[in-house]
């Protein structure tokens, strides 16, 4: 029996993304990396449903999930 060998693969993976493909770029928001970007309202969010919200959205998405189930094993 033939010992396997073991493979080390080292690809280098640097690329340069300079984006000079003959048209300019307008950025709508500009920062540096040590300023992180700005808190938004979230129009949605699962921390400030009720807990009675939480309990029917779990109880509707489990009920679609089996429903899946179901309908794969017909």
């Amino acid at each position: 029996m033939v010992p396997a060998a073991s493979h080390v693969h080292h690809h280098d993976h640097s690329h340069d993304h300079a984006h000079s493909h003959g048209h300019g770029h307008s950025h709508a928001h500009v920062h540096d990396a040590a300023s992180p970007h700005p808190a938004q309202a979230a129009p949605w969010s699962i921390l400030r449903m009720t807990m009675a919200g939480r309990l029917t959205a779990a109880l509707a998405v489990c009920a679609v999930l089996w429903g899946l189930v179901f309908l794969a094993m017909r």
